[in-house]
């Protein structure tokens, strides 16, 4: 898939997944940064969403089934994919929660901690560098058994 590809895929898919979350097209405008009038043009196909507001719509939208089933999974990993396509980038290292986490756990040598002030959790492997993070608590630990078996 190339950024193109996955312009065009959430494009066409976007009255669809505005209606998956029963939200106006007044809300989803809002939520996206957009214009309605932008919005209205691209539900009614007269013209795509640019890459910016491509990845604002993944981000914001990523629990989608709609923008699931376009990508196979997690919107994040795909994205990520195509922004450092043919780039070498290593993932920077975290602060290792010294600042704002509280450490709860560490199991398969993957450490688990929460947010002191949003209260979202993450998972930070043995250099620090974040797996996950998410508000979703068994998410997070289900990520971390998935990886762990292997």
């Amino acid at each position: 898939m190339k950024r193109g590809d996955l312009i065009k895929s959430v494009s066409s898919k976007l009255k669809l997944i505005r209606t998956e979350y029963g939200v106006t097209q007044e809300e989803m405008s809002e939520m996206l940064g957009i214009s309605k009038k932008t919005l209205v043009e691209t539900e009614k196909g007269r013209r795509n969403l640019s890459w910016t507001e491509t990845i604002a719509v993944a981000s914001v939208f990523e629990k989608s089934e709609v923008l699931q089933g376009i990508l196979g999974g997690d919107s994040g990993d795909v994205i990520h994919a195509l922004a450092f396509e043919d780039r070498h980038i290593k993932y920077p290292a975290t602060m290792g929660g010294k600042v704002w986490w509280h450490a709860i756990d560490e199991k398969y040598g993957i450490r688990l901690q929460q947010n002191f002030v949003t209260g979202h959790y993450r998972l930070l492997d043995t250099e620090d560098c974040r797996l996950i993070s998410s508000f979703s608590k068994e998410e997070v630990e289900e990520y971390r058994e998935s990886i762990g078996r292997k």
